[in-house]
């Protein structure tokens, strides 16, 4: 029978002492410095789900629900007790950060049941009596939102922002340029909205297919947007980390600014998926370009850190240039030949990249094609072509966040069958998400040294939803629910059991309450399906056959071509 205390992600500790409690109206709501964003948040979102009024307590005086500070308690973590006073609630959460009191609110809004995920209403607002105590496995909760390739309005943003808080995810790297759009307005060069975040068309399915919607696409946010968005996930505990890609996945950018290709001629946002032989032609003029393009993204955003891409990068362009060989031989990165070596250039673009976020107070963050011997080693390295390069790169000193493709990307199809819309990549089920382990046991028994101390961290890990093949709001929740829940337990506890059961007979409903077109445990809609159109399904188990850890990877230098992959 479904029950209230079966929350998601499951606390480390829930002990119930029997019974049901209610808030009546009026009810006052006292917080700590420190905490009152996470009492704010909880008393306005039960406000508007239950229909009552939740009155802020007086200074010193009595209290019904308290948010306090408590240094004892783990950071990011919280202690959380409902009692029973005469049938009346007596709530007390302690946490010792904001993050852990959020996580605490949250977790409280979730005993509610399903309607205090509606947004008006007038139900009792009833809770069971509990003792709560938890705390995360992880500081980095993350999942990535792609909103290059297809844009998505600053409402439908917020939305996705109230999801990952609600499963206590903390980070949303957005992904905000791309071959196929950028979408950040940037004061210094306006060309990059102007002509750089519309396409003519769109790609549907497969790139393979050769299909096209005859239909212009584009879209992009203000700053005022952005700053937006940043303060509404702050104030739920998320910080959004940008990502502005280079030196590749830029042909948005030069569509807008021409001068900065590898190759000269007119470009066009491309409107195809894949992987573009049209990169930076890494200079200083480009070092400067993107230094004045981060100023006003370190004026935006207030992330601690700074996504700069660097994944898929093809050499063709560079090595077609003979006097990008040759900055390659005078900057000093030369290959066993003496001559230049053009690859190297990769790593010292974005070490540029990275000196001028140190200099800002930020942190970079790249794909894992970037890591190697020119990557400065505070850069923050996310793995996502397979387990083997997180390895190198903790061992190198690099802090690591763990995303791989095969285990956590969740635009890759649900299950296996034809009914699944576009499906490309790996069968990847919510038991198959659930079961995620950055570091697994097969992992450690080829590479022991992970067992002891490294020089670099692991972080934590992220999920991410490429959007090549969601283009809209109801493909994303398609895509990314239930199974963005089970990430977020496997990342916030994963010794915890039942999580079927607690899915099926609780969440789903609170899903349900909040309005998310999440895919069905036994297959999808009618709906929901995009019968004709073509994707690309990838054999995990022959692909690890043959790639093992390392794994197989979206493009690699003398193995692919120009468009490998989705």
């Amino acid at each position: 029978m479904p029950h209230a205390t079966d929350v998601v992600p499951a606390p480390a500790s829930l002990h119930e002492g029997g019974g049901e409690v209610v808030l009546p109206d009026g009810a006052r709501v006292a917080a700590d410095p420190g905490m009152r964003p996470a009492a704010r948040w909880w008393r306005r979102a039960s406000e508007d789900a239950f229909g009552v009024d939740l009155v802020p307590a007086e200074p010193g005086g009595a209290a019904d629900v308290t948010f306090v500070r408590d240094p004892a308690v783990p950071v990011g973590g919280y202690r959380l007790t409902v009692a029973d006073r005469g049938g009346h609630a007596l709530v007390h959460v302690a946490a010792t950060d904001g993050a852990g009191a959020l996580a605490g609110a949250q977790t409280l809004r979730q005993l509610a049941g399903p309607q205090a995920f509606r947004r008006a209403g007038s139900a009792p607002l009833a809770l069971p009596v509990v003792t709560v105590e938890d705390g995360p496995r992880f500081g980095w909760r993350g999942v990535l939102l792609d909103v290059a390739r297809h844009f998505l309005p600053k409402a439908d943003v917020l939305r996705f922002v109230d999801l990952a808080a609600a499963h206590h995810l903390n980070v949303l790297q957005l992904h905000l340029t791309d071959d196929q759009g950028w979408r950040i307005e940037v004061q210094r060069y306006p060309r990059l909205t102007q002509a750089g975040s519309w396409r003519r068309e769109s790609g549907v399915g497969t790139w393979r297919a050769e299909r096209y919607d005859g239909r212009p696409h584009g879209g992009y946010y203000t700053r005022d947007d952005l700053r937006e968005i940043v303060a509404y996930a702050r104030e739920r505990g998320v910080t959004v980390v940008p990502e502005i890609g280079s030196p590749g996945h830029v042909q948005a950018l030069l569509t807008a600014y021409p001068e900065l290709a590898a190759r000269p001629g007119a470009h066009e946002v491309r409107t195809t998926w894949g992987i573009s032989e049209d990169v930076i032609d890494p200079s200083p003029a480009a070092v400067d370009f993107f230094a004045g393009v981060l100023d006003e993204v370190c004026d935006v955003f207030d992330s601690p850190f700074v996504a700069l891409g660097g994944d898929e990068v093809p050499t063709t362009a560079w090595r077609e240039r003979p006097d990008i060989v040759a900055r390659a031989a005078a900057l000093g990165l030369v290959g066993p030949d003496g001559e230049g070596d053009v690859t190297r250039l990769h790593g010292w673009f974005l070490s540029r990249l990275a000196d001028h976020l140190r200099s800002k107070g930020r942190r970079a963050v790249v794909w894992d094609e970037a890591f190697g011997p020119d990557l400065p080693r505070d850069v923050v390295v996310t793995c996502w072509r397979g387990h083997t390069v997180a390895a190198d790169a903790l061992a190198a000193g690099h802090d690591v966040v763990m995303a791989p493709e095969q285990e956590v990307y969740l635009d890759h199809r649900a299950a296996e069958g034809d009914d699944e819309p576009v499906p490309v990549g790996f069968a990847r089920t919510v038991d198959d998400v659930r079961a995620f382990e950055p570091l697994p046991a097969g992992l450690l028994a080829v590479r022991p040294e992970l067992a002891a101390d490294l020089p670099g961290t692991l972080l934590g890990a992220q999920a991410q939803v490429w959007s090549e093949h969601l283009d809209s709001v109801r493909r994303l929740d398609y895509a990314a629910f239930p199974r963005l829940v089970a990430f977020a337990e496997a990342v916030w506890n994963p010794a915890a059991s039942g999580f079927d059961r607690r899915l099926r007979e609780a969440h789903l409903a609170r899903l349900d309450a909040a309005g998310v077109e999440y895919r069905p445990l036994d297959g999808p809609r009618p709906w929901q399906r995009r019968p004709g159109v073509a994707g690309y399904p990838r054999d995990l188990a022959a692909e690890r056959a043959t790639a093992g850890w390392a794994g197989m990877g979206g493009w690699v230098e003398g193995r692919d071509g120009a468009e490998p992959g989705e």
